[in-house]
């Protein structure tokens, strides 16, 4: 990416620079003395994805300890870190200290740079390395590398790049300074995500003070147990729910309106998609790139409602996110929306895949006995809004993100897979696109392993996507990799954030269709007329058949595919019978077609 600066200074920068000639440089271009001590506190206008508003900072100028606050109409949000633990505070209100992923590293190289530690004799024993045109890479002790150039004009600090969470880079341009308490301060930051020029966040600073220091526990994360939902006696309900692609599918009402089918994540937010905003005509505010399995980023807003009704618990005066987060080609079905991390964090939420019924506890009432009878107990830490736990793949220590949103057993992260080597010690896989998120579709070398295993809980054969991915959440190496429905469906699963605590336990009855993977390696979404061919596995049973990308499925076996959902027709191609052939009726170009089909094991049974 060419910084601001690079365009007029490529003549005069510094190829090789010197690491303590260039910040000696900035600070004395930075400060006239001696650094300032004590606490800055700062307010900015904020602009940027479709939402204005104010940005709030108070920063401890010795300890780099810090609290930012968001304040964009009714959205506020939060993010701190006291020397010892981040924390962040969500749409809702509630507080989650951030351990999982990179969240400490980055917390740590933040307080890095507010307190200017480089500055210091040892240069707060980072590790300093020159990079052309009068860069540093820094990597603090225990902290996340950052790239920082300086203008060789001015030596100026202008231009931070850093990796963030689940693949995103940031990009963070500092301008106009002025010199404010005898320190040329930024008085602009812009902040672009993946180099994407409409994900830009200005700040314009409005206000500045230094006033005497806080102690660290002024940037403790604050305690707070949210008020604002309720649950019928005694403390509990229980509610049927249909599993589609391997997606848990509850009822919900929004204002009294509905029910619309709503999705359980605990790899998202509580969201609103536009066809219910639409419905209810309720406003959606903001245009703000999100991430998901895909590899390509889409726009969310933000939307308020004043009552979410789940089966009679009730969340009160709700902000949600308004995301298109699954199109009904992709699901089968128009979805309302999803209930998230806002919901696992207020209610003990207990999943019988094998009963299909969900159950919303009071955290109060959920005591020894109901955790004694839950199951294996497995910690967790958050990285950002997703359970995180410890484990292992065939031997191999990993960090697994916990997502009920997910249709997969699991996928492995391509960093973890280039790492270990993965597809070398796996070589009877099959590429094909194996689940479709946020970003769209998701392609991986799939594979049958022998253990995945966290917490003592073991699960044998599991079906492993290899990602290959080079953008979005599969492409981030701060976790190995993602347990989905389909693992999890193996168990009861009960999520009690409030401790923490995953437990898992067998379930009574199992679906035909565990541990099974797809005999025709066909991706299938749904068409108005069909079922349309998205992509094909090379050499598989379809391609074989003479199937396309673009062919649009009219009848399998003589029935019309639109008599059946999409998650059936997609069930029973994990589940037909190996060499039986299978009579598949296709439209392509408008003319009907009919070719057999012969269902393989694909991947080692």
């Amino acid at each position: 990416m060419l910084s601001l600066f690079a365009a007029v200074a490529a003549v005069a920068c510094t190829a090789s620079p010197d690491p303590l000639a260039l910040l000696k440089a900035q600070r004395a271009a930075t400060v006239l003395r001696s650094p300032p001590h004590g606490t800055r506190v700062a307010r900015y206008a904020y602009h940027g994805q479709g939402l204005e508003g104010v940005v709030d900072t108070k920063i401890d100028l010795d300890t780099g300890n810090f609290i930012q606050t968001h304040t964009l109409g009714a959205i506020k949000e939060a993010n701190g870190f006291d020397g010892r633990l981040p924390w962040t505070r969500d749409l809702s209100g509630a507080y989650l200290p951030q351990t999982g992923g990179n969240k400490e590293a980055l917390a740590i190289s933040e307080a890095y740079r507010n307190a200017n530690l480089w500055w210091r004799a040892d240069r707060g024993r980072a590790r300093l390395e020159p990079l052309g045109c009068d860069g540093l890479r820094v990597t603090p002790v225990g902290g996340q590398a950052f790239e920082s150039r300086f203008d060789p004009r001015t030596h100026l600090l202008v231009e931070v790049r850093e990796a963030q969470s689940f693949g995103a880079t940031y990009d963070i341009h500092y301008s106009h300074f002025q010199r404010k308490d005898g320190v040329s301060i930024p008085t602009r930051i812009d902040i672009d995500t993946n180099d994407d020029p409409k994900s830009r966040q200005t700040l314009r600073l409005r206000e500045l003070s230094t006033t005497t220091a806080r102690p660290a526990s002024a940037y403790t994360m604050p305690s707070y147990k949210p008020s604002d939902w309720s649950l019928p006696s005694p403390g509990r309900v229980t509610m049927p729910f249909t599993l589609i692609n391997n997606h848990i599918i509850v009822d919900v009402r929004l204002d009294g309106r509905g029910p619309y089918p709503f999705l359980v994540d605990t790899g998202g937010h509580d969201i609103v998609t536009p066809f219910a905003v639409k419905e209810l005509g309720i406003v959606s505010a903001g245009d703000t790139p999100s991430f998901g399995a895909g590899e390509k980023s889409v726009s969310s807003g933000y939307a308020h409602v004043d009552r979410i009704d789940i089966g009679g618990a009730l969340l009160n005066n709700q902000t949600l996110v308004t995301l298109d987060f699954s199109p009904p080609a992709v699901e089968g079905i128009q979805l309302g929306g999803m209930l998230g991390l806002e919901v696992f964090e207020r209610f003990v939420v207990q999943i019988d895949y094998g009963e299909k019924t969900l159950t919303l506890i009071d955290p109060a009432s959920f005591s020894v006995p109901d955790r004694s009878t839950s199951g294996v107990a497995i910690p967790f830490v958050f990285y950002e809004h997703m359970p995180q736990v410890m484990g292992d793949f065939d031997g191999r220590p990993a960090r697994y993100n916990i997502d009920t949103g997910s249709r997969a057993e699991v996928t492995l992260t391509a960093p973890f897979v280039s790492v270990e080597r993965l597809r070398e010690a796996y070589p009877n896989g099959i590429e094909i696109t194996d689940g479709w998120g946020v970003g769209g579709a998701s392609r991986s070398y799939v594979v049958r392993a022998g253990e995945l295993g966290f917490g003592s809980v073991a699960t044998p054969r599991p079906i492993a996507g290899l990602s290959e991915a080079k953008y979005g959440a599969f492409s981030d190496s701060n976790y190995e990799g993602n347990v989905g429905s389909g693992l999890l469906k193996r168990y009861v699963a009960t999520f009690d954030y409030s401790r923490r605590t995953l437990f898992l336990k067998p379930t009574k009855s199992l679906d035909l269709d565990v541990g099974a993977f797809d005999r025709v390696g066909m991706w299938i979404n749904l068409g108005e007329a069909g079922m349309t061919v998205m992509d094909l596995a090379a050499h598989g049973p379809a391609e074989k058949a003479g199937l396309k990308v673009g062919d649009v499925i009219i009848a399998i076996d003589g029935t019309a595919v639109l008599t059946r959902s999409l998650s059936d027709v997609r069930r029973s191609l994990k589940i037909a019978p190996v060499g039986r052939a299978i009579t598949v009726t296709y439209s392509r170009g408008g003319a009907s077609n009919i070719t057999q089909v012969v269902p393989c094991n694909l991947i080692t049974e």
